[in-house]
This record gives structure tokens, sequence and C-alpha cells, in this order.
């Protein structure tokens, strides 16, 4: 792959955590990861993506933070935050193991030159939400501080194991909530974002436009995640280091590393 220039492999599942477990291997992903990063040790970025808090285990984490090859960021699909919408939607609903988890992983990688990316994903108005259960998941956002948020109103959807529960609340709801917790997540992802002014990243080079380079760090996962704008055209499939010279609530800008700005 890495001759055919390949940059980046990613994983990607509806749960990527259950690997193997038709096989009966256990932490299935991590020998997984093992077994691509010994098999391709030129492999420059391998991304993981959907893995659900309850199955990533401490072998998981540690092969995450030992290889060099995977990168600091992890898609974890948590959907809501309140145990009581969470037993609603039939996932696991122990907030507490979650927290647990974010901060085994957050911890393994105190030490690495780039610090854990989060992304996730949550609902908002699904059948029964209350204002306190919402409240618990805005608290949720506020207190953990996850680089990448995606946000999403429930739509009702016949066939759905949500059927049975209808779609109680209100629209104009479901709006408030959404854009109450996106000015939240906005905020957050630019004080996240600022700090990186300043630090050079790796940048894997996809396109450029009018004299600007377009590209993704390792918190980028492609067409979901931000972008980082860079001056000048640059080599496109090439992982070039970037000096971060300025940040929005979701994209970064720079220049290539060593360049003197005047």
């Amino acid at each position: 792959m890495r001759d055919n220039g390949v940059r980046e492999l990613i994983l990607i599942a509806q749960d990527t955590t259950d690997y193997g477990h038709d096989l009966g291997l256990k932490d299935g992903l991590a020998v997984l990861i093992e077994l691509l990063t010994d098999s391709v040790p030129d492999m420059d970025w391998i991304r993981i993506m959907y893995a659900y808090p309850g199955y990533v285990t401490d072998r998981l984490i540690e092969v995450m933070a030992s290889r060099k090859q995977v990168l600091p960021y992890l898609d974890i699909p948590l959907q809501h935050a309140d145990p009581k919408t969470l037993y609603r939607m039939k996932r696991p609903s122990n907030i507490e193991w979650v927290h647990k988890t974010l901060d085994k992983m957050r911890t393994a990688f105190n030490d690495k030159p780039q610090r854990l990316a989060i992304r996730t994903t949550f609902i908002v108005g699904y059948p029964g939400e209350t204002d306190e259960e919402y409240q618990a998941l805005y608290d949720f956002v506020e207190q953990t501080r996850f680089d990448r948020v995606g946000t999403f109103k429930f739509s009702f959807e016949p066939g759905t194991t949500s059927e049975p529960l209808g779609d109680p609340v209100p629209a104009e709801v479901k709006e408030q909530r959404w854009n109450r917790l996106m000015e939240l997540q906005q905020g957050i992802s630019l004080q996240i974002n600022q700090s990186y002014v300043g630090k050079t990243l790796d940048v894997l080079v996809e396109g450029y436009n009018d004299g600007i380079s377009i590209g993704r760090s390792y918190r980028d996962a492609p067409e979901i995640d931000g972008l980082v704008l860079v001056e000048g055209e640059l080599p496109v499939g090439e992982i070039v280091p970037i000096r971060v010279t300025g940040a929005m609530a979701y994209d970064l800008t720079g220049v290539p590393a060593g360049l003197k700005i005047l």
C-alpha cells in the first residue's frame, strides 16, 4: 500500500472494538493493530474510528499509545450522556465508565508529543428527553471538552427501534437544544484549536486552490473534521510539517515550518 502512495489507513466499522469477536479473539482490535503495524511498518498514519467506550480495553489503549503509526485520535460514538436517555436508546448507560475510559486514554498520552484527540456524536430531542436529561448532556460536553463533536436532532424513522416511542419532543425544542449545544462546542473547539497556534503539526496535503494548500492533521478525519489551510502550493499526497499561525472554530491556518513571517 505504501508503495502505491497510500499515506493513511482508516479502520472503520459500526464498532471497531467488536473486531475478532466472531473468531473468539480477546482484544481483537488491539491484535489487528499489532499485526498491521508489524506488517506495514512504513505506513504513515493509521486512524481508528467508531470505538465503543465500554470495549476500549487497557490493552487497546497501550497499543495505540505505543505504536507510532497509530494516530492519537479516536471516534467514540456516545449519542448521549444521561443514563435514562441512553437506556431508552438501548445503549450502555454507565456514564462513570465512560469518564474512567476517557481519563485512562488521556493519561496514556500525557507524555506523548501529540495530545489525544477525541471525537464523538450526540443526538438531542430523543423521545422522552427532558430538560434535566438535556442539561446532563450539556454539562457532560462542557466538562469533558471533546476536540470534535457532531450533534444531530432526532428524526423519527418508521421501522427503527425508537418507533414505539414516537416523536414527542417539539421541533422548536430540538432546534433550541441543538443550537445551544453547538454554540457550547464551538467555543470549546476554538479554545482547543487556539492552543495549537505556534506549534508544528504534520499535515497530509490533499489539494490546493488559489495559492492555498488544503490538508489534514492527525486530529482531522477526512470529510468529517476540520482542515488545515496552508500558504503556498504544496505537493499533494505528501505529509508536510506546518507551523500553525491561526485558529478558527473548526479549522487551522499555517505556513510550512521554517518559513519566516515578516
